[in-house]
């Protein structure tokens, strides 16, 4: 089947699947931590990453609302997580189009890597003694970092 490539989008406090540990998401994205699932608690993200998608459901919500949405599950582990906003029938709902709801029980939260570079935590080349050679690892720069990680069966 070929391998999986995942997407690492850094940040101080990452999100990731409570079953295999692949990254999700991270803090900068949570828009809500007031949603409810199957399983408790859930939370309201802008982007999550390293996700599949179910077909489209019609769904009628907790809130008695109905929805249009797609499940969403862990790329590397094919666990449920939690579902995608796809089209709200409401204008009041309309800003939950194309986010994501992850489930609390389902994910956990752990610390990640400040927002600056590698050398500068370890206090090396602070007045760009050794030239201009530093590892970026900037939330910015690991976004771009594809990680891959064999097909699990």
């Amino acid at each position: 089947m070929g391998r999986i490539f995942l997407e690492h989008m850094g940040g101080s406090r990452l999100f990731s699947c409570a079953r295999c540990d692949t990254n999700l998401t991270n803090r900068n994205e949570l828009i809500s931590t007031r949603f409810t699932g199957a399983t408790g608690r859930a939370f309201l993200f802008n982007r999550v990453v390293n996700l599949t998608y179910s077909e489209v459901q019609d769904r009628v919500m907790l809130t008695g609302r109905h929805m249009v949405v797609r499940d969403v599950s862990c790329k590397s582990c094919d666990c449920k997580l939690g579902w995608m906003y796809e089209f709200a029938t409401e204008d009041n709902q309309k800003y939950k189009e194309g986010r994501v709801i992850l489930e609390r029980a389902l994910v956990t939260e752990s610390d990640g890597m400040e927002d600056r570079t590698y050398n500068e935590r370890r206090g090396v080349g602070e007045n760009n003694e050794g030239g201009d050679n530093r590892v970026n690892l900037s939330r910015r720069g690991l976004g771009q970092l594809l990680v891959h990680r064999p097909v699990r069966n």
